[in-house]
């Protein structure tokens, strides 16, 4: 357990930055930070996900699950945890995750700004079977036809012992979301290339995969290989 005064706040950004783990205040588990997302209030005693973790103030830890969060608002853990009437949106669930795909998208961005990326169904195909692929990339609402076949190219090369590492296909962006994010229209496959830029990318989509689905106890190869 954490050594703290109250178990259920930090004491803001500045003081904890070596914490690796905190207690959800809704399940009261103790867990990676990672799988938590930290809310602080606003100066007009508003609840807001603090995603980077830096907004200053206290803060309460939820389990990064829009079931947890819905529950939170729900038994009004706000006010009980910061210890004053605290005003919950019942939109707080839907607005976490609209900032969640918010943080996704620009980080897609800074992919396509750093020339990691490339789009159109016949590039993702040559670079995933040139191998410089490190992610695979479809629009939620794509075609299922163009998806069976890259994803066939996939699983391919897992099938081949010898193709390391193996290659996540990623499913959490809207066309619309891509094409906002990557200054084209109608993106509905890409591959994301080496860099520290994808490296954001992918773990910001993780951590989006890991809100839509943690409730079914399969985060991790979910946020793995969202196909």
């Amino acid at each position: 357990m954490l050594a703290m005064a109250d178990p259920d706040l930090d004491n803001g950004p500045r003081t904890e930055r070596s914490a690796t783990m905190r207690m959800c205040a809704v399940t009261r588990e103790v867990r990676p930070i990672d799988e938590l997302i930290r809310f602080v209030v606003s100066p007009q005693g508003e609840v807001v996900p603090d995603l980077k973790r830096k907004l200053p103030g206290r803060g309460l830890w939820i389990s990064a699950s829009r079931r947890t969060v819905a529950e939170a608002v729900r038994r009004n853990q706000f006010s009980r945890g910061f210890k004053r009437e605290i005003r919950a949106a019942a939109t707080l669930p839907a607005d976490t995750e609209a900032l969640l795909v918010r943080s996704a998208t620009e980080a897609l961005a800074m992919v396509a700004k750093a020339g990691q990326i490339v789009s159109g169904f016949s590039k993702v195909e040559g670079a995933l079977r040139d191998g410089q692929a490190q992610a695979l990339i479809h629009a939620t609402d794509g075609a299922a036809d163009g998806i069976r076949k890259l994803d066939a190219i996939v699983r391919q090369k897992r099938a081949n012992a010898d193709e390391s590492p193996e290659i996540p296909i990623v499913n959490v962006l809207t066309s619309a979301e891509l094409d906002l994010a990557l200054g084209r229209s109608n993106v509905i496959h890409a591959a994301l290339l080496a860099g520290p830029a994808s490296k954001t990318f992918l773990s910001r989509c993780q951590t989006l995969v890991r809100y839509r689905m943690a409730d079914d106890d399969k985060t991790a190869e979910a946020a793995r290989n969202s196909d």
